[in-house]
């Protein structure tokens, strides 16, 4: 069943080529004005700090509407056929695995057309897994919320906030270290750690208390 969910959401969403042409001309309109705009030379902590900016709205886009949609008879349909803790472990990983191949892209054009300035690539992409999969995690869950308060977009954002803040505290660090090159012996594993945990805490989040909003 959760595999067939996972397959009915790629399908609904490839179905829509024009939500995912609009998040890919998002994202590579902003990396190539951005480039414009700096002439394509950045110093390291604006690289690093544009880069996390373009990937948390575009995860705000895609995560942050996943359920604002599943109102009326789709979520009559869902609440009828699907078990609530496989509906929601299904959106969410579907989200972490969308939203990470978006990242991918989003790093690829942001290193053709402004620079790769990443001293320690491996490091970088462990961060890169961790934190959109955690982006992703995390607001689908506040979307979750959000549309059973209100069915708001705006709700989902001010919610999210202060949720999303310690993520990006703790990812913006981390990638730091990697932007700048530093070697494994003086790089953070306590940051990875953390990041880690987020991404298991939201699923054990979500599989928790979804059940509860699924009733409402």
């Amino acid at each position: 069943m959760l595999s067939a969910l996972i397959k009915k959401e790629f399908l609904l969403e490839f179905r829509q080529k024009s939500t995912l042409g609009g998040v890919l001309v998002y994202v590579v309109g902003t990396i190539f004005v951005s480039a414009l705009c700096f002439k394509g030379k950045l110093d390291k902590p604006t690289w690093n700090a544009l880069f996390w900016v373009i990937t948390l709205f575009t995860s705000v886009t895609i995560s942050g509407k996943s359920f604002l949609k599943e109102t009326g008879g789709h979520g009559l349909f869902n609440y009828l056929y699907y078990s609530p803790r496989q509906f929601i472990v299904a959106k969410v990983l579907y989200n972490m695995v969308f939203m990470l191949a978006l990242s991918i892209v989003t790093f690829f054009f942001y290193g053709f057309f402004v620079q790769n300035e990443v001293g320690n690539m491996p490091l970088f992409f462990i961060v890169l897994i961790l934190a959109s999969t955690g982006l992703a995690g995390t607001l689908s869950l506040m979307s979750a919320i959000a549309a059973k308060a209100s069915g708001n977009f705006a709700m989902m954002s001010i919610l999210s906030f202060p949720v999303v803040m310690p993520l990006i505290m703790v990812t913006i660090k981390l990638s730091k270290q990697a932007v700048d090159g530093i070697e494994w012996a003086g790089v953070g594993f306590d940051f990875i750690s953390i990041l880690a945990a987020l991404n298991v805490l939201t699923l054990a989040l979500s599989f928790l208390l979804f059940p509860y909003l699924w009733r409402d």
